[in-house]
């Protein structure tokens, strides 16, 4: 892989970086913008960003490559009343949207500039993100045809438990994926992830 070094913000330093956040997913996304699906626009992807950065625990990590940042990651903890589990078509088991603000993080985003995928970058953006979240487990929504992200989810480790329509206007059906963070992350992981940080 490319010699990356990363970045982590809270939601204050993330805000300060609206402008390059926009770029970064105009960038990563710019067929699905220019295909004219009104939830991939740059407008509502904005729109998403601002109310995820008034979130309490927002945690984002940016990718940098000789001083050129190219990609980004970021979710945060769910917490009691939190919307993420609205429009779950069915709970896969009793209480499994139960939220406490310690029991799952939300890997909202993942995305690196096209002329950079392929190098290994989203793969290290998400197990840096990761690596320092102490929840038990981590959520992620995909759709079902987004096969190159789907195929590098199930590598990684994540499985299908369930499907959900986001809240937000014309978000399309998601799978819900899960992957199992245990409790007291090994040393080597811990040693990864301080390495990047």
């Amino acid at each position: 892989m490319t010699d990356v070094t990363f970045q982590r913000l809270n939601a204050a330093e993330a805000r300060q970086h609206r402008d390059l956040v926009a770029d970064i997913h105009n960038d990563a996304y710019a067929e699905e913008i220019a295909a004219g699906g009104e939830f991939s626009s740059a407008e509502a992807f904005l729109l998403r960003f601002d109310a995820y950065t008034s979130r309490d625990g927002f945690d984002l990590v940016f990718a940098h490559v000789d001083g050129v940042v190219v990609g980004q990651a970021w979710g945060w903890a769910l917490t009691s009343g939190s919307a993420w589990w609205n429009g779950l078509l069915a709970e896969p088991e009793p209480g499994f949207a139960d939220e406490d603000g310690t029991r799952t993080f939300a890997l909202s985003e993942i995305m690196v500039r096209r002329s950079w995928t392929g190098q290994g970058i989203a793969r290290a953006l998400h197990d840096t993100l990761l690596a320092a979240r102490t929840e038990q487990r981590a959520t992620l929504l995909v759709r079902p045809d987004n096969t190159t992200a789907y195929g590098a989810y199930t590598r990684w480790g994540w499985h299908k438990v369930a499907q959900l329509r986001p809240g937000w206007p014309d978000a399309p059906l998601m799978d819900v994926l899960i992957l199992p963070l245990a409790p007291g992350r090994s040393d080597e992981h811990r040693r990864e992830h301080d390495r990047h940080a």
